[in-house]
């Protein structure tokens, strides 16, 4: 329903939302800008005859240009770090070695710690950790170390005041500016949340939500049902993606009411379906958060739209992650119980990639279990990829489970996931996500396909969503 990347192809290292996109360019940027500080004064200071400091200016262009490889191969992560503290080292020993205030000229270099600082302290909302918050307080500390005092290493080769009067004006306008983004790049950050969960709060309510439809099929091709998915049709960014609006809405609470929409639209549309001979057997799978299974009321509200719209329980599945299980597990099996004596179906989604337990498991009243696309996209890489697969798969069929694999996106994948056992199958092979108007199309095209191929199979296909059906009332 509402997962962050359902919306794009599986591409390694691609950031998923603007505040990546955002740190990416600010890297860059600045990196280039310091390999043009570094190309800029070191044949310039070769000139003077400044040849240790030339040396130094060079070796400064060459920490940016590794630092911009590093980002530019997509290692954001591996460029922050190697950038910041060898930046941070860098800046100190220049200011202690070359850049030496005296009474006609101040010291200049150190400016360029307080932008460090305020890059490092934005890396720290992104993804907090300790070596970035040591390396916003580190900065913060030499800037003021190095700004109050005289104090330079006893062999140190100090610029001559007449070299370092021409930088002083370019170093400190060009430090300044560095900062100026940097806040300016903050300040984005700390307000953008706010005003896209807002417009998330209201798109609701102005009708700018949509579901999209990903078919899944069975092992003979035939399509047994869709994944309901969220869309968010912006009426001046145009479509926005999932990859950044739902960590806005977790991060904002709106997820229950996300997920409320999503429900009563996926009850509404198999309320559609049933009179459509094409689509009245299909299953609709819905995506729930943990803060909304977790709503109070959530049982009783999800069985009233069962009732106002007057489907079948039995074609509504609710698909729950580990990390709604593993909050409170008591409840969470009373729950799914309770759920599934009125016929609803219920799938652990993204098997794997959590909390994954045995224990907890085989307490679960459970239907499905959803192999996650990671493991689907590794399965051919290496034995060991495959080897995993093949466990999870005949772990779910012991355990009595349906087994569907999600992210598949080429025919070897599909033909090794067949061999393995699996049950069913979802990803770009078989449809991309899709209005319901074009699922409808896309339903009718494949039934009609196989009845020519085969029309033995076809009955045998309906019958087995027939009987489904019955054992899940059951």
């Amino acid at each position: 329903m509402i997962t962050a990347d359902d919306a794009r192809p599986t591409t390694p290292n691609t950031p998923a939302d603007k505040q990546s996109r955002r740190l990416i360019a600010a890297y860059k940027t600045a990196a280039l800008l310091i390999m043009a500080v570094g190309l800029i004064w070191a044949p310039i200071l070769a000139w003077w005859g400044q040849w240790y400091i030339a040396i130094a200016n060079m070796a400064l262009t060459v920490l940016a240009a590794i630092g911009w490889l590093l980002i530019n191969t997509g290692r954001l992560n591996t460029a922050m770090v190697f950038s910041e503290f060898s930046l941070l080292v860098f800046a100190i020993l220049y200011c202690l070695m070359f850049d030496g205030p005296s009474a006609e000229v101040p010291r200049v270099t150190h400016l360029y710690l307080l932008p460090l600082a305020m890059l490092g302290y934005f890396n720290y909302l992104r993804r907090k950790s300790y070596f970035q918050l040591s390396v916003t307080v580190a900065s913060v500390c030499a800037f003021i170390v190095l700004s109050s005092t005289y104090y330079v290493f006893p062999f140190a080769r100090p610029i001559a005041d007449d070299i370092r009067s021409v930088g002083i004006w370019f170093n400190s306008c060009l430090a300044t500016a560095m900062m100026w983004g940097c806040v300016v790049m903050i300040q984005r950050e700390f307000t953008r949340p706010k005003g896209l969960a807002l417009e998330l709060r209201n798109a609701v309510r102005n009708n700018e939500m949509r579901l999209h439809f990903q078919p899944q099929v069975d092992h003979a091709g035939m399509i047994i049902g869709a994944e309901a998915l969220l869309r968010w049709e912006h009426p001046k960014r145009g479509q926005v993606s999932p990859g950044e609006f739902i960590p806005v809405a977790e991060e904002a609470g709106l997820m229950p009411l996300l997920g409320g929409w999503v429900l009563r639209e996926a009850c509404r549309t198999l309320a559609d379906w049933s009179d459509d001979p094409a689509l009245n057997r299909l299953t609709l799978a819905v995506n729930v958060s943990a803060s909304q299974f977790e709503v109070d009321d959530f049982e009783s509200a999800l069985l009233e739209l069962v009732r106002v719209h007057g489907i079948d329980p039995a074609r509504l599945k609710l698909e729950l992650t580990e990390s709604v299980i593993v909050h409170d597990l008591e409840r969470t099996v009373g729950r799914i119980e309770s759920l599934r004596r009125t016929g609803i179906g219920l799938s652990l989604d993204d098997f794997g990639t959590g909390y994954s337990s045995l224990s907890y498991l085989r307490r679960l009243p459970i239907d499905q279990l959803k192999i996650d696309r990671s493991f689907v996209q590794e399965a051919l890489e290496s034995e060991r990829s495959a080897g995993l697969v093949r466990s999870i798969i005949k772990l779910g069929l012991d355990l009595g489970l349906v087994v569907l694999a999600e992210g598949i996106e080429t025919p070897e994948q599909h033909a090794f996931l067949l061999k393995c056992g699996c049950d069913e199958f979802q990803g770009y092979l078989f449809g991309r996500p899709m209005p319901d108007d074009d699922l409808r199309e896309h339903v009718r095209t494949a039934t009609l396909a196989i009845a020519e191929a085969s029309p033995d199979l076809l009955r045998v296909a309906l019958g087995r969503t027939k009987s489904a059906r019955k054992r899940a009332l059951n």
